[in-house]
Protein backbone atom coordinates (compact mmCIF):
# COMPACT_ATOMS: atom_id res chain seq x y z
CA UNK A 1 0.00 0.00 0.00
CA UNK A 2 1.62 3.14 -1.48
CA UNK A 3 1.69 6.45 1.08
CA UNK A 4 -0.63 9.27 -0.12
CA UNK A 5 1.88 12.31 -1.21
CA UNK A 6 1.25 15.13 0.73
CA UNK A 7 -0.24 18.42 -0.63
CA UNK A 8 1.74 20.78 -2.02
CA UNK A 9 3.11 23.55 0.41
CA UNK A 10 1.91 27.35 -0.86
CA UNK A 11 4.42 29.91 -1.07
CA UNK A 12 2.47 32.35 -1.87
CA UNK A 13 -1.15 33.17 -3.75
CA UNK A 14 -2.53 36.45 -5.98
CA UNK A 15 -5.34 37.09 -3.58
CA UNK A 16 -6.58 40.05 -5.82
CA UNK A 17 -6.51 37.66 -9.31
CA UNK A 18 -10.09 35.93 -8.38
CA UNK A 19 -11.61 39.69 -7.58
CA UNK A 20 -9.93 41.34 -10.30
CA UNK A 21 -10.35 38.71 -12.91
CA UNK A 22 -12.54 36.22 -14.19
CA UNK A 23 -10.22 32.93 -14.29
CA UNK A 24 -11.21 31.27 -17.35
CA UNK A 25 -8.65 28.26 -17.26
CA UNK A 26 -5.74 27.25 -15.08
CA UNK A 27 -1.99 25.67 -16.21
CA UNK A 28 0.61 24.11 -14.36
CA UNK A 29 4.42 25.33 -15.03
CA UNK A 30 7.52 25.08 -13.66
CA UNK A 31 9.94 28.28 -13.14
CA UNK A 32 13.93 28.99 -14.03
CA UNK A 33 15.32 30.00 -10.78
CA UNK A 34 18.36 30.55 -9.20
CA UNK A 35 20.08 28.92 -5.99
CA UNK A 36 19.65 32.13 -3.80
CA UNK A 37 15.83 32.50 -5.05
CA UNK A 38 14.75 29.14 -4.00
CA UNK A 39 16.13 29.56 -0.68
CA UNK A 40 14.21 32.58 -0.31
CA UNK A 41 11.19 31.19 -1.23
CA UNK A 42 12.15 28.24 1.16
CA UNK A 43 11.37 31.16 3.86
CA UNK A 44 7.66 31.80 2.24
CA UNK A 45 7.94 35.52 1.67
CA UNK A 46 7.39 36.17 -2.06
CA UNK A 47 4.59 38.06 -3.49
CA UNK A 48 2.54 37.58 -6.37
CA UNK A 49 0.32 40.86 -6.12
CA UNK A 50 1.88 42.92 -8.77
CA UNK A 51 2.93 39.66 -10.88
CA UNK A 52 1.99 39.03 -14.52
CA UNK A 53 3.03 36.66 -17.26
CA UNK A 54 3.97 37.43 -21.14
CA UNK A 55 5.03 35.92 -24.67
CA UNK A 56 8.66 36.71 -25.49
CA UNK A 57 11.20 35.32 -27.43
CA UNK A 58 8.77 32.30 -28.41
CA UNK A 59 8.34 31.66 -24.17
CA UNK A 60 6.24 32.71 -21.62
CA UNK A 61 7.89 34.86 -18.91
CA UNK A 62 6.92 36.26 -15.63
CA UNK A 63 7.40 39.65 -14.60
CA UNK A 64 7.49 41.62 -11.12
CA UNK A 65 6.83 38.31 -9.20
CA UNK A 66 9.11 39.36 -6.13
CA UNK A 67 11.47 37.38 -4.16
CA UNK A 68 12.96 39.09 -1.60
CA UNK A 69 16.98 38.50 -1.43
CA UNK A 70 18.80 35.99 0.64
CA UNK A 71 20.38 36.98 3.92
CA UNK A 72 23.09 34.38 3.72
CA UNK A 73 23.73 34.43 0.19
CA UNK A 74 26.51 37.40 -0.09
CA UNK A 75 27.38 39.59 -3.04
CA UNK A 76 26.18 36.88 -5.35
CA UNK A 77 22.45 37.80 -4.47
CA UNK A 78 19.69 38.00 -7.20
CA UNK A 79 17.36 40.91 -8.68
CA UNK A 80 14.01 40.96 -6.53
CA UNK A 81 11.69 41.28 -9.30
CA UNK A 82 13.99 40.15 -12.30
CA UNK A 83 11.98 38.61 -14.79
CA UNK A 84 11.80 34.51 -14.62
CA UNK A 85 11.19 32.16 -17.39
CA UNK A 86 8.34 29.84 -17.29
CA UNK A 87 8.50 26.22 -18.00
CA UNK A 88 5.81 24.96 -20.50
CA UNK A 89 5.41 21.75 -23.10
CA UNK A 90 5.98 23.49 -26.87
CA UNK A 91 2.18 22.06 -27.37
CA UNK A 92 0.59 24.24 -24.81
CA UNK A 93 2.85 27.28 -25.26
CA UNK A 94 0.60 26.94 -28.57
CA UNK A 95 -2.18 26.53 -27.20
CA UNK A 96 -2.55 29.21 -24.54
CA UNK A 97 -0.52 31.81 -27.67
CA UNK A 98 -3.81 30.85 -29.77
CA UNK A 99 -6.26 31.36 -26.92
CA UNK A 100 -4.01 35.01 -25.60
CA UNK A 101 -4.88 36.22 -29.27
CA UNK A 102 -8.30 36.80 -28.34
CA UNK A 103 -9.84 40.74 -27.28
CA UNK A 104 -9.31 41.12 -23.49
CA UNK A 105 -7.54 38.27 -22.34
CA UNK A 106 -4.31 38.13 -20.08
CA UNK A 107 -1.98 35.78 -17.95
CA UNK A 108 -1.72 36.00 -14.55
CA UNK A 109 0.22 33.68 -11.84
CA UNK A 110 -2.47 32.78 -8.97
CA UNK A 111 -0.44 30.71 -6.87
CA UNK A 112 3.56 29.42 -6.53
CA UNK A 113 3.59 26.54 -4.82
CA UNK A 114 6.47 23.92 -4.07
CA UNK A 115 5.20 20.03 -5.47
CA UNK A 116 6.07 16.83 -3.75
CA UNK A 117 9.13 16.40 -5.33
CA UNK A 118 10.49 19.75 -4.38
CA UNK A 119 10.01 21.63 -7.55
CA UNK A 120 8.57 24.76 -6.99
CA UNK A 121 5.09 25.11 -9.25
CA UNK A 122 3.44 28.69 -10.73
CA UNK A 123 -0.24 28.03 -11.18
CA UNK A 124 -0.65 30.34 -13.82
CA UNK A 125 -5.07 31.63 -14.86
CA UNK A 126 -6.00 32.29 -17.99
CA UNK A 127 -8.15 35.47 -17.21
CA UNK A 128 -10.32 38.44 -18.13
CA UNK A 129 -10.53 41.55 -16.53
CA UNK A 130 -13.42 42.25 -14.51
CA UNK A 131 -15.87 45.24 -14.89
CA UNK A 132 -16.83 47.21 -11.46
CA UNK A 133 -20.06 45.77 -11.27
CA UNK A 134 -18.84 42.38 -11.53
CA UNK A 135 -16.59 43.41 -8.65
CA UNK A 136 -19.32 44.78 -6.83
CA UNK A 137 -21.58 41.45 -7.56
CA UNK A 138 -18.66 38.99 -5.78
CA UNK A 139 -18.65 41.40 -2.76
CA UNK A 140 -21.90 41.06 -2.24
CA UNK A 141 -21.94 37.27 -2.98
CA UNK A 142 -18.98 36.88 -0.41
CA UNK A 143 -20.91 38.45 2.09
CA UNK A 144 -24.32 37.10 1.35
CA UNK A 145 -22.68 33.69 2.09
CA UNK A 146 -20.97 35.33 5.11
CA UNK A 147 -24.17 35.76 6.84
CA UNK A 148 -25.86 32.34 5.83
CA UNK A 149 -22.89 30.52 7.77
CA UNK A 150 -23.34 32.97 10.43
CA UNK A 151 -27.15 32.12 11.01
CA UNK A 152 -26.19 28.74 10.67
CA UNK A 153 -23.90 28.49 13.48
CA UNK A 154 -26.22 30.74 15.45
CA UNK A 155 -29.15 28.06 14.77
CA UNK A 156 -26.77 25.25 16.51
Amino acid sequence: MSKKPESPSAVCRNRNAAFKFEILEKTECGIVLLGSEVKSLRTGRASLDEAFARFRDGAIWLFAFHIPPYEQAGPTNHEPTRPRKLLLKRSELHRIEAKLQQKGLTLIPTSAYFNERGLLKITLGLARGKKLHDRRQSLRERDDRRQMQRAERRSR
